[in-house]
């Protein structure tokens, strides 16, 4: 007898879209933090990229967006036809 024939079908809450879409977010994620990070100043330098438009900005608003669309990825749902 097949012993898969046995086992009941578990019904998962996430399809295998929302592990892409998932790792999609966690990318934009590190990618905002990478962004977000460089050279600090210290007390014998001063490091004036610390001021960036990609630091101070872009960086944490693709962070954020990243959070964001972690939270859509989780609970997006294939529509039926």
């Amino acid at each position: 007898m097949d012993n898969n024939s046995n086992k009941q079908q578990v019904a998962r809450p996430l399809e295998k879209i929302n592990y892409i879409l998932m790792g999609v977010a966690v990318f934009m994620i590190v990618l905002g933090y990478f962004l977000i990070s460089g050279e600090p100043t210290t007390e014998e330098k001063f490091n004036p990229d610390i001021f960036s438009a990609t630091r101070i900005v872009v960086g944490p608003t693709i962070s954020f967006l990243g959070f964001v669309f972690m939270f859509f990825a989780i609970l997006y749902k294939k529509k039926s036809k």
